[in-house]
């Protein structure tokens, strides 16, 4: 029995998940970042779906990027007709690790990457705002249980209408609405600097993550691995921890 659900049926429901969610909000348009990966774009072409394009705002946001995730991004674009805005983050980002290299023990090159992340979320908040539309993640399951995602950054969203989608999933439902074929077979990575993969920086594949999370299954390592960074990143899920001042304290 395959792990994963009917790509038909994902799509449908999400398309009215999304649609109700715009509902309640009392909002009709929803703004994403492109970044030329799968995700995003089975996103995108969910939100199309739900929306309508002209409701639709993608964000292209490059910081020291491969010219291939624009060229991507435009790509689904044009497949799909929802408007797009570019906003280069290059300087504002070369602005910022200068200043914090300053500083005593300087910038080591994970938090420097992580800073990219976190900038696009500033700037797919003001281009929201401004319209008010609502910000929408394309964070997947594995992405999220194995806390393969920035604090604040890319899971700074309204919705993540992805979360309950295991990898394989998304392969599936993008193919399934018509996501380019280029997108799909990409290599996932999150291109936070030359070269970088999911895989390569995970040291596991999808397929082993998606296994482990749907059935508790995975060679030995790969387990290990995985329960390690499910313990590691549990704080990155939950909301900061809130003093509660007792009652009896007047």
């Amino acid at each position: 029995m395959s792990i994963y659900r009917d790509p038909k049926i994902i799509c449908e429901y999400l398309s009215a998940w999304l649609r109700e969610q715009f509902r309640i909000a009392s909002t009709k348009g929803a703004v994403l970042g492109i970044s030329g990966g799968v995700d995003s774009a089975l996103l995108a072409g969910l939100l199309v779906r739900a929306l309508g394009a002209e409701n639709i705002i993608g964000v292209i946001m490059p910081c020291h990027s491969q010219p291939i995730d624009e060229e991507y991004a435009l790509l689904l674009a044009d497949k799909f007709k929802f408007k797009v805005e570019k906003v280069d983050l290059s300087d504002t980002y070369d602005n910022l690790v200068s200043a914090l290299s300053k500083c005593e023990d300087g910038l080591n090159v994970l938090p420097a990457a992580n800073i990219k992340p976190r900038l696009r979320m500033i700037t797919l908040y003001a281009i929201a705002q401004q319209h008010g539309y609502l910000v929408c993640g394309g964070g997947n399951k594995d992405e999220i249980m194995y806390g393969y995602f920035t604090k604040y950054g890319d899971s700074g969203v309204d919705l993540l209408p992805l979360a309950d989608l295991l990898k394989g999933e998304v392969w599936r439902a993008a193919e399934y609405i018509g996501v380019p074929k280029e997108i799909v077979e990409r290599a996932p990575t999150a291109g936070l600097w030359s070269g970088q993969t999911d895989e390569t920086e995970m040291g596991l594949t999808y397929n082993e993550l998606d296994n482990y999370i749907a059935t508790g299954d995975a060679p030995p390592a790969a387990k290990e691995k995985i329960e390690k960074a499910m313990r590691r990143s549990e704080h990155k899920r939950k909301f900061a921890v809130t003093a509660v001042i007792p009652k009896d304290i007047k």
